[in-house]
């Protein structure tokens, strides 16, 4: 009894002290960052610290080894932060040099698995010099007249985050971020509009970070592209969400909790700070912020929710609620785009290909480009031309028959409302073109 008690306690302890393996290094860069990611078949133990003359990261793992074969001095080639990595055993653990371009502020975590990836530590390497930010309560400059409608388009996930996984290893984090670059090229294709992009490639960005940056572009719409997901294979078709009621009041909350410290802006152009304010005026500001922008964010995603019906099968067909951390932003409508099922095998194969992006992205940008000119922000181009006729249309009128009464040609008028074809519906509003 004894013995095997013993063996007991020295098969734990072997398992304790067995060293964990680094199978894997992989780099990704952001605008703002350097993430370093080393995969390890154990969780490990780890310090860090820096060095200067010249600059350098030094990351120790305790209890750690290389796998055989692997050079982690071919890992980072052509980074912009970072000259090169080198490492060796120490001891019983292994020391990893990171030899950096600059000075660099390091900070570091461990990841439990998740598919597709076991443990991992994470290494996130920023600069030093950081732009300055806006002083609390600072005015931004003022937007230039008949300025473009800006639209933040997000790509959910990255880097580390991959999202929901797919069939044949077909991961979320890669196909919204295809999608969102279809989705700007489409919005940008439009006279009056500028899209931005919170990611360009594949890196992690949190989700209050996604939606400072839309603020810091003063967008005027945050649309967050994602791909769902399911117990049962047999789920398809798009959803579109806004922030729900519950979601609503926590963010209010919050935002109240900290707007001492708060540099962000009501209404994304400056005209608002909350720093100054009383509690009272400060909760009636946020409420009227926060249920405005949640009722235009309902109106724009269902103009979006149609067009996609148009051109695919729709979840619901109608706009859900949800309170995703994503859309908390009480100074900008936001909407999240679930653009299908990647959990369906003939759904996601259609979301890999190029033209059912393209078609996805444009029937995303005409139902932004729909709502924005029913309400247009002040300010910008399209509200300037909105001061243009207006015709509703009655049973028996045609396109001709509309563009001969006030002196326009068809394919002008078709070109303002963005009609394809020659169908019309009684009781739609056309803008009539300044010119033809």
């Amino acid at each position: 009894m004894v013995r095997a008690f013993l063996i007991a306690i020295l098969s734990v302890t072997s398992l304790q002290v067995a060293a964990a393996t680094i199978q894997g290094v992989r780099v990704h860069e952001s605008p703002e960052a350097t993430r370093i990611v080393l995969d390890t078949s154990a969780g490990v133990k780890y310090k860090y610290f820096t060095l200067d003359k010249p600059h350098r990261v030094v990351i120790d793992l305790a209890n750690a080894k290389l796998a055989k074969g692997m050079d982690v001095a071919k890992v980072a080639n052509d980074l912009v932060r970072i000259k090169g990595l080198r490492g060796a055993p120490r001891g019983k653990g292994f020391r990893l040099v990171i030899d950096a371009k600059r000075k660099l502020k390091p900070s570091a975590f461990t990841l439990k698995p998740i598919a597709p990836y076991g443990h991992r530590l994470v290494v996130d390497l920023a600069a030093v010099d950081k732009a300055r930010k806006n002083k609390v309560g600072e005015k931004l400059p003022p937007r230039p007249k008949n300025r473009d409608v800006v639209i933040a388009i997000d790509a959910g996930h990255g880097g580390e985050d991959p999202g929901a996984l797919g069939p044949k290893r077909l991961q979320e984090k890669h196909l919204v971020l295809q999608i969102a670059q279809r989705t700007a090229k489409a919005i940008n294709a439009k006279p009056g509009y500028r899209a931005v992009l919170t990611r360009t490639g594949d890196y992690y960005i949190a989700h209050r970070k996604r939606t400072a940056l839309a603020r810091e572009a003063r967008a005027d719409l945050f649309v967050s592209l994602h791909a769902d997901a399911f117990t049962s294979a047999a789920a398809r078709g798009v959803s579109v969400y806004t922030l729900s009621d519950r979601g609503a009041t926590s963010e209010t909350a919050k935002w109240l909790a900290e707007r001492a410290n708060q540099s962000d802006l009501l209404g994304g152009v400056g005209d608002v700070s909350l720093s100054d304010k009383d509690e009272v005026l400060a909760h009636v500001l946020l409420d009227l912020s926060m249920d405005g922008n949640r009722s235009y964010s309902i109106e724009a995603g269902q103009s979006v929710l149609n067009q996609l019906g148009k051109m695919t099968k729709l979840h619901k067909k109608q706009v859900e609620q949800a309170a995703f951390l994503v859309l908390k932003s009480p100074d900008m409508p936001s909407i999240l785009v679930e653009t299908g099922f990647i959990s369906n095998p003939q759904e996601a194969r259609r979301l890999s290909q190029k033209e059912h992006q393209t078609k996805l992205a444009t029937a995303i940008a005409d139902g932004i480009d729909q709502f924005m000119r029913l309400n247009p922000p002040p300010g910008t181009a399209i509200a300037a031309r909105r001061q243009e006729l207006r015709h509703t249309i009655a049973r028996g009128d045609t396109l001709s028959e509309i563009a001969a009464r006030y002196g326009v040609s068809a394919s002008a008028l078709k070109r303002r409302n963005a009609i394809r074809g020659d169908k019309i519906r009684v009781g739609q509003t056309l803008f009539i073109p300044g010119d033809s």
